[in-house]
């Protein structure tokens, strides 16, 4: 009997079997007659410079060795609860099917270098030979980080070290019209131009590996002060655990009566594949173009970028269940509408988005840390920006904002729905950015940050260049880009559906005008819903006049791409390498320890 050769295989936002590339290598290995690999141990880690991981800690009297997982420019948990159990599903998901194809996933907390140093440590005192780490490649500067630092552990140990191109996007890296990263263009539709026809561009997917190799007989442990859960329910609790349901707010928003989420999905693998599925056979995929817009419902948008995002899915994926669905190749839906008909201006419109996330995730790649810096992509340094670091006013406007009590209907309901629950639409994400960069001038930094602990479809390069965008610092060819979210509520929101459904104090109302502008209402209509008083009422952060039917003001009809948020106040800092230009925050809430922090972070 041959010793064991163990190959490791550390997942991140890969969270899937169905196509992907390492795992049908794996498969493919294993039906050779000499097996390079007799073991296989997939990992996932969750991240403690990006997932608070102390609710993991095995007695309430030990201590996590790592600074609080907060932003830089607010101090908002980097992970908040909506993404954190749509993470956690994704996770618990893959581990089902890996166990189901023959082998595992085992979960760790802590810091990527030092769980791969760990277990190489273990597998080496029991005499057990690793044959190689693997991994998919990220953009992002925790990101390289993080593989320098695998990298340089496996190396240390003389073990192949792999690092696999992410192939979740809609154009392969391979079939790239760019010899390096500068090459990129810095408006998007060059680079549409450079890759159409859109429909012929991506690759095949692979298939599900139907078998793959057992699990190591022992596997290192996760360490101390840690400990893993048996269940799903159980890791959800601890991702919960340090996360205080306000989130901070002095003010947090309740739900309203009788509000229902447009975003009521799980995570994981199979529940993406159904969810396109189900926009197929209802023909939502195909009315996609005239729909997007909207902001109530389940429907409205394909709402694939959650799983997306995690790579529970591709990008390619969706491609070839779009393009059966045109060509009648499978019975998927038959007898909804476009169906057998070829490419239609729905799914052409979902090719087109499917780009957008291509396209930003190549912009981080060429910029890297420009993507977390004020300035952004542009160096621009003529804006003269609000920071609530230094000034309790802009706190205090900061706080309003987070809260939804704006006094705008618009962005107060967009950032409830946000709060409560992980999502609000594409066309409101505009509207909320254009609001704090343009209308109040504060660090947009703040919102994205926001959004990135909140949003349960948070992409990293969607999100930071999306708020790039819109606060004019970033790939819009048209800097002065202002949306008004007084006539954009007159135009996607007429009769104030969507503002009554999360501003339940507004609901009596029934004048457009003053649902979006409640400041408007005469004194004794205050009065009587009450709302006499009230400073977001009587106070709004910005009086933005519109009038329905009469012209004027900038309703703004750009395009924003997937990602947005609010945030604020000076906040708690914390002791991981940053993002930006300033690579290192400003202090930490909870001491730990440092050093080990620094240690395994890899240095640069």
């Amino acid at each position: 009997m041959s010793s064991p050769r163990v190959l490791i295989y550390l997942l991140r936002r890969d969270l899937r079997i169905g196509d992907n590339p390492i795992l049908h290598d794996i498969s493919r290995l294993t039906q050779q007659s000499q097996h390079p690999f007799t073991h296989f141990l997939p990992v996932y880690v969750f991240a403690a410079q990006q997932i608070e991981v102390s609710g993991f800690l095995s007695s309430e009297s030990d201590r996590s060795p790592f600074p609080e997982a907060r932003s830089q420019a607010g101090g908002f948990w980097r992970c908040g609860p909506h993404r954190a159990k749509f993470l956690a599903e994704s996770v618990w998901e893959v581990k089902k099917r890996l166990g189901g194809a023959g082998s595992g996933l085992e979960i760790r907390v802590g810091m990527a270098g030092q769980i791969i140093k760990e277990m190489l440590d273990v597998f080496k005192e029991n005499k057990t030979e690793v044959a190689g780490v693997w991994m998919t490649e990220e953009e992002g500067v925790e990101e390289k980080r993080e593989e320098r630092e695998v990298r340089r552990v496996a190396e240390e140990e003389q073990i192949e070290f792999r690092i696999w191109t992410d192939e979740k996007y809609y154009v392969d890296d391979r079939d790239l019209p760019l010899q390096n990263p500068r090459q990129l263009p810095d408006v998007f539709t060059t680079y549409r131009k450079q890759v159409e026809p859109l429909r012929e561009a991506p690759r095949r997917t692979l298939p599900v590996p139907k078998r793959l190799l057992p699990l190591p007989d022992t596997i290192p442990p996760q360490s101390a002060p840690f400990s893993i859960p048996d269940t799903l329910e159980e890791v959800i609790a601890c991702l919960m655990k340090p996360l205080e349901p306000s989130l901070g707010l002095s003010n947090p928003p309740k739900w309203p009566s009788k509000a229902q989420s447009a975003h009521p999905f799980h995570g994981g693998e199979s529940t993406g594949h159904q969810r396109v599925k189900d926009l197929l056979t209802s023909g939502s995929m195909t009315t996609y173009k005239d729909t997007r817009n909207g902001m109530l419902g389940l429907d409205f948008s394909t709402k694939l970028s959650a799983w997306l995002a995690l790579g529970c899915i591709t990008a390619r994926q969706v491609h070839e269940y779009l393009t059966d669905f045109e060509e009648a190749k499978t019975g998927l839906g038959k007898g909804a509408h476009g169906y057998g008909k070829g490419e239609n201006k729905g799914t052409a419109a979902v090719r087109f988005e499917l780009l957008w996330r291509d396209y930003f995730r190549l912009a981080t790649r060429k910029f890297g840390p420009r993507l977390f810096r004020i300035e952004g992509f542009k160096d621009d340094t003529s804006s003269s920006w609000k920071y609530p670091q230094k000034d309790q006013g802009v706190q205090h406007v900061v706080a309003r904002f987070l809260e939804g009590t704006t006094g705008n209907g618009f962005i107060d309901a967009s950032m409830r729905e946000l709060f409560l629950t992980g999502y609000t639409s594409n066309r409101l994400r505009q509207n909320v950015a254009s609001f704090l960069a343009k209308h109040l001038g504060i660090d947009w930094r703040i919102g994205a940050e926001w959004y990135e602990s909140l949003l349960c479809d948070y992409d990293l390069s969607s999100n930071w260049g999306n708020w790039q965008y819109n606060a004019g610092v970033g790939n819009d060819p048209r800097e002065a880009r202002v949306f008004n979210p007084v006539k954009q509520a007159h135009d996607y929101d007429p009769q104030g559906e969507y503002v009554k459904n999360w501003v339940e104090e507004l609901r009596p109302l029934d004048d457009p005008q003053l649902l979006f502008q409640p400041w408007k209402m005469p004194e004794e209509k205050k009065e009587g819903l009450g709302l006499a008083g009230k400073e977001w009422v009587e106070h709004p952060l910005k009086r933005i006049e519109f009038r329905s039917g009469r012209g004027g003001g900038r309703g703004g009809r750009g395009r924003h791409r997937g990602g947005g948020g609010g945030g604020g106040g000076p906040g708690p800092k914390s002791g991981f390498h940053g993002r930006g230009r300033q690579d290192t925050f400003r202090g930490q809430r909870r001491r730990g320890n440092m050093d080990k922090a620094s240690e395994i972070n890899g240095g640069n």
